[in-house]
């Protein structure tokens, strides 16, 4: 007996909501980002929502200290905000809109990192309150320039 394409099609859909086929993910166009981060921040879990609302997979690493994840991935203390991160050997410091993101891993530049210091007003995962101006910082070991700003 032949099925019709919508039975078919519902036979499919019914197998899959049941866990009897397997469901590929899609892999991200980006590389995977870690996070290290505090369990009770909860500006660095919206900054993380951020980064998978724009196409990244994120993988939170919860730490009682960011500080020592910090100066392992060289990010001057002058740029130091809540929470550091890892995308593409990259070190993503703070609040840094994913849009950034993507144009560092495009461009390539020789750098250690960006950083968008302190905790702006605005920025990704600080969208509460009035918006400030605020600039994400490009570093490495012989110091730092304005990347982009918002």
């Amino acid at each position: 007996m032949r099925q019709s394409r919508r039975s078919l099609l519902g036979s499919v859909c019914a197998l899959l909501a049941a866990g009897f086929l397997p469901v590929r993910r899609a892999e991200s166009a980006y590389p995977q980002a870690s996070v290290h981060m505090s369990r009770s921040c909860g500006c660095c879990g919206e900054w993380v929502k951020h980064m998978r609302a724009n196409g990244f997979e994120v993988q939170a690493q919860y730490v009682d200290d960011v500080v020592p994840v910090k100066r392992r991935l060289g990010v001057p203390e002058a740029l130091w905000s809540c929470h550091t991160g890892l995308v593409g050997g990259y070190a993503i410091e703070g609040h840094v809109p994913a849009a950034d993101i993507r144009r560092l891993l495009r461009e390539r530049p020789q750098a250690t990192g960006l950083a968008v210091p302190g905790m702006p007003a605005g920025a990704p995962g600080m969208e509460q309150g009035a918006a400030q101006p605020y600039s994400t910082i490009v570093f490495d070991a012989q110091g730092s320039r304005v990347f982009a700003r918002h």
